[in-house]
């Protein structure tokens, strides 16, 4: 494995552009927010930061700007393509206010063959890059704690602090007493510590606003007692109106469920929002986990009655002690993955589970079939029984449930709103439960179009996507329908209760997965899982222990296989970086 030897490097590059080539660089500053160059652009020129930091961005269509690296003061960027001699395949912008050199390529390669090792250690850089980007690293490191409220925040922030270097990175909290140091002095306390932290307080105004120019990502801390107060700062994105600005909303112990949220939302519109409790180590861990790009995402499919099997993987990632940080999913993936947002233990996901599913029959209000075979009434009341008037944006952990807008054509993330009306949406198979019209808008079944919703995670979360997908799993009985039932041994069988046979017909085809969507939702997976459960029908309500155990042993398999833990698993030393760890069981 190559080895970065980033003195060397800064030498020979300070040698060429202060150099000989001195007359030849050009020197020009960048304002936060502003591109570089963008993808495609010729590559007819090597660039150094002076001073700042540079993001670069994937730009892809209908999808926010994926970061796929930093580039810090002292490094060169724009080598690979200068070299090749080919366009640029990222968009590179000013993170902060940067000074940029700049050396023509026929000065860099004359001024080349007077420096042996330049070409050596831009080559270990490019693979240091290449590997780094593949495996989910080089990601923010500069991060702002900017109050919002009247209470300091600097305990809270050095917890976090704290937590960074437990996992044995350091890392470095700032407060205003660094109001009126150099920018020099910025750039070489960012170069001696893997993160640092910068932190104000309400009554800093000047400070704040210098966070803000000066950070990666910002976090605004409130409280959710309280409203947002008038004028804050923000961390902006590059031109592309998305804030690099997050929430989080602190609370007294006890008060035991956030609330508020929306309007905090509303005030701030951040990209993500977290909920702590004030004074809780393990909520102080899992920011740290934000910050370093180790917070784990849950993702779980649809599938039917075949999702029990989520149940037994949750189960499996809770005793290995795998934390939840983030949680999302299609259809009945969503009803399970809501379970952990809410706080749940297993035992209480088991029993609401259980309650709802099992011990009820939620397609068993039979109607005539004008727009589904469902009226949907009694599901409906086991997710209001189940959920109440909870707000997604009011859960301990950040969620989303996805469903398909027939009316756009494209897939809906839900974050905010009331959960219940979500979740209905979300588990909306078109044919057998009615859809639902939310602000106009005809919602069905997540699954109809995004039946693995890794793609979701992977805009709110840099860390580890843990996967749980049951789309090739076989859910209809061929049984059944070669040989379907009379219709009075139907009904006296109490077969009825789950649906006639077109039920798992219409199921299954809500949930098929072209080759190209699976492949390219498994790969945004770091951790897969594939239950193998062909003996289940996508309507047995009833069968539910059997899939439970399968998913269990299938996830336990899965972490067994990590040659790291999973918080780890994007940035384990490995030769080849290991994109997922499938089992099936």
């Amino acid at each position: 494995m190559a080895t970065l030897r980033p003195d060397t490097l800064a030498a020979s590059l300070a040698r060429i552009f202060e150099g000989r080539m001195i007359d030849r660089a050009s020197w020009f500053a960048l304002t936060g927010g502003e591109p570089l160059f963008s993808e495609g652009d010729p590559s007819d020129t090597l660039y150094l930061v002076r001073s700042g930091r540079l993001g670069v961005f994937r730009l892809d269509a209908d999808q926010p700007p994926h970061m796929l690296g930093v580039v810090k003061t002292g490094e060169p960027v724009g080598e690979m393509a200068m070299l090749a001699g080919t366009p640029h395949t990222a968009t590179v912008v000013a993170l902060r206010d940067s000074e940029i050199l700049a050396l023509p390529r026929e000065a860099f390669f004359e001024a080349a063959r007077t420096e042996p090792d330049l070409m050596v250690e831009l080559s270990r850089l490019m693979i240091h890059r290449a590997r780094e980007r593949t495996a989910g690293a080089s990601e923010p490191s500069v991060f702002g704690f900017v109050s919002a409220r009247p209470r300091p925040i600097r305990a809270f922030v050095e917890r976090i602090g704290a937590a960074i270097q437990a996992m044995g990175f350091t890392c470095q909290v700032i407060d205003q007493s660094a109001l009126t140091s150099a920018a020099e002095w910025f750039s070489r306390v960012e170069g001696d510590h893997d993160y640092v932290l910068y932190v104000a307080e309400q009554d800093q105004p000047a400070w704040a606003n210098l966070c803000a120019r000066q950070v990666d990502r910002m976090f605004i801390v409130g409280s959710g007692l309280l409203a947002p107060p008038a004028a804050l700062p923000r961390r902006m994105g590059f031109g592309d109106g998305r804030r690099l600005t997050d929430l989080i909303l602190l609370r007294d112990p006890r008060m035991h469920q956030p609330a508020n949220t929306r309007i905090w939302l509303e005030a701030l519109q951040p990209d993500r929002w977290f909920h702590c409790v004030e004074g809780v180590a393990s909520d102080a861990e899992r920011i740290a986990r934000v910050v370093t790009g180790t917070a784990v995402g849950l993702v779980l499919s649809g599938g039917g009655a075949r999702a029990y099997c989520h149940i037994g993987a949750i189960k499996a990632l809770e005793e290995a002690k795998v934390p939840i940080d983030f949680a999302g999913g299609s259809s009945m993936g969503a009803v399970v993955a809501a379970g952990p947002a809410l706080g749940w233990s297993y035992e209480r996901l088991d029993f609401e589970i259980r309650r709802a599913f099992v011990d009820s029959d939620p397609l068993s209000d039979l109607a005539v079939p004008i727009i589904a075979m469902s009226r949907a009434r009694k599901v409906a009341g086991l997710l209001e029984r189940a959920y109440g008037d909870i707000d997604l944006a009011d859960l301990a952990l950040p969620f989303f449930a996805v469903s398909s807008n027939l009316t756009s054509g494209r897939i809906e993330a839900h974050r905010t709103g009331l959960m219940r009306r979500a979740m209905r949406a979300s588990i909306a198979i078109p044919g057998v439960l009615p859809p639902v019209v939310i602000d106009g808008q005809v919602l069905v079944d997540g699954a109809v179009l995004k039946n693995f919703p890794t793609s979701v995670m992977r805009q709110l979360n840099s860390g580890p996507i843990v996967g749980v997908d049951m789309s090739q799993t076989r859910g209809v009985d061929p049984q059944s329908l070669e040989n379907p039932p009379s219709w009075w041994k139907w009904i006296l069988s109490g077969a009825w209760k789950a649906g006639p046979p077109i039920v798992s017909i219409l199921m299954r085809s809500a949930t098929i997965t072209t080759d190209t969507e699976m492949k390219q939702s498994r790969a945004d997976a770091d951790v897969l899982i594939l239950p193998r459960l062909d003996s289940t029908d996508i309507r047995d309500w009833k069968t539910y222990d059997g899939p439970v155990a399968t998913g269990y042993e299938a996830t336990k398999a899965a972490l067994a296989d990590l040659p790291c833990p999973v918080t780890q698993i994007r940035h384990c030393p490995t030769e080849e970086p290991k994109p997922s760890a499938e089992a099936e069981v």
